[in-house]
């Protein structure tokens, strides 16, 4: 937290540990908004810069993993899903790859930024805020995609799609849930930087974004849903293409995002003092 003095025509000031909720005051985040739109901004331009397809790579990604999947899974596996497998398939992709995507950038931020860290002060979790909405652009090229593969297959848009809004809310607060834990240890440990890809991978093998699934026993089906991504996929895939709605074990997935978010704050604010030190 950062407070001004003055005093004899001279500013003075004092940096104090916040004292907002899990130490994150809201209104100096919000001072910083300026910071967070350029952030986010600069991870945009740095990402495609200098990049011979440039904004390409977002289109070629989410295709050619259509393609791969629908080859592999429909194709040589005969895996029966409800509707076409390559939009069963992208349904849940869009979700999946904005949690994967955030996840993954949100993780690395800190030391990506650490000549910020170091040199000038503002609330550290700006960084990881800033990496999460940067990911939002791959997202909303996805969702152009798979409009169109909609349309493709003569998939009627209902008013269900304004679920995507929360869905897609949920998916970036749990990414910025993993990315603080993950964050605020890999300034101290480097190779967290290493095993949050391999933990993405094995964490997609845990999420029906390939396969159809279908759990009758109840308590399996309560582990199951421990995993938050697999409320968000279902909900996408029932927003954008219709079949079961979601049901209770939404709120399961929630609850498990609001629970690692609030120790994820904890745990951030505790470690974001020796960041500069560290880093």
């Amino acid at each position: 937290m950062l407070t001004e003095n003055t005093a004899s025509n001279n500013q003075v000031v004092t940096l104090k540990p916040n004292k907002g909720w899990m130490g994150i005051d809201l209104q100096e985040i919000w001072r910083y908004r300026e910071l967070i739109y350029f952030l986010t901004w600069r991870d945009i331009k740095v990402r495609y810069k200098q990049a011979v397809l440039g904004v390409s790579w977002a289109v070629l990604q989410p295709v050619i993993t259509a393609l791969v999947t629908t080859f592999v899974f429909s194709t040589t596996l005969n895996v029966e899903t409800p509707i076409p497998y390559p939009l069963f398939m992208m349904a849940a992709y869009l979700p999946w790859h904005l949690f994967s995507n955030s996840m993954t950038r949100s993780s690395t931020s800190l030391v990506a930024n650490a000549n910020l860290l170091t040199k000038v002060y503002f609330p550290r979790i700006i960084i990881p805020v800033a990496s999460i909405l940067a990911a939002l652009v791959d997202f909303l090229i996805t969702l152009v995609i798979l409009l169109g593969i909609m349309v493709f297959y003569k998939v009627p848009l209902t008013l269900n799609i304004f679920w995507i809004i929360p869905f897609t809310l949920l998916a970036m607060l749990a990414a910025l849930t993993v990315g603080l834990w993950f964050g605020a240890l890999n300034v101290q440990y480097r190779d967290v930087q290493q095993m949050v890809p391999f933990v993405a991978s094995i964490w997609q093998f845990l999420t029906p974004v390939l396969y159809p699934i279908n759990i009758t026993d109840p308590i399996n089906n309560l582990i199951f849903n421990l995993n938050p991504m697999v409320g968000v996929v279902n909900g996408f895939r029932w927003a954008l293409t219709g079949g079961k709605a979601p049901d209770w074990t939404m709120a399961i997935s929630v609850g498990v995002v609001l629970l690692l978010f609030v120790g994820g704050l904890t745990f951030f604010h505790k470690m974001e003092k020796t960041f500069a030190d560290v880093v």
